[in-house]
């Protein structure tokens, strides 16, 4: 799904605890020499910062182990050649480029760019109904892309997107 880059309504504001997923993924991007921001990123910081989301991805010990260890190889730059191809093809204005939710996030040019699936989630997340927690919202949103990055890392290691999605939903939420 690309998001609407030609969207001219101001987007909801994102909440702290999503602030703070968008900005490590960001920084692991950078960290990496990565040009975009892509879903497995977002992935990656969102299971590294909620242990809600990273036992919905991963109900069993040794799938959260072979899961986080993938993402620490893919994040060392070992393992598949995630570089070789870019999250968002064709490419499009970076989130960063026009108004919305995500681009008042990280205004700077300097950064790593959005990819537009990680953008679309973002967005998806910052529109959810108060209340539901950001993890939670944000590994949903995700597994619901299935040609996005992050569903292919966790179909690598094993585990289906479709039931992540369907686990974030029964999980028990603490705002």
């Amino acid at each position: 799904m690309q998001p609407d880059v030609s969207r001219t309504t101001s987007a909801p504001p994102m909440s702290a605890a999503l602030r703070s997923v968008a900005a490590a993924a960001r920084r692991r991007a950078a960290r990496a020499g990565d040009a975009e921001v892509d879903t497995g990123h977002l992935l990656h910081s969102v299971l590294e910062s909620d242990p809600e989301a990273l036992a919905a991805a991963a109900p069993q010990q040794r799938q959260a182990a072979r899961l986080m260890g993938y993402l620490v190889q893919r994040s060392i730059g070992f393992g598949r050649d995630w570089r070789a191809t870019a999250e968002s093809r064709p490419p499009v204005r970076a989130a960063n480029d026009r108004p919305g939710a995500v681009g008042r996030l990280f205004p700077s040019a300097a950064r790593p760019r959005w990819s537009c699936a990680a953008a679309a989630a973002l967005e998806r997340v910052a529109d959810r109904p108060v209340g539901l927690p950001v993890g939670l919202s944000l590994l949903a949103a995700l597994a619901a892309e299935p040609g996005c990055r992050a569903a292919q890392i966790l179909r690598s290691a094993g585990i289906d997107p479709a039931q992540v999605q369907a686990r974030c939903a029964v999980v028990p939420q603490s705002a």
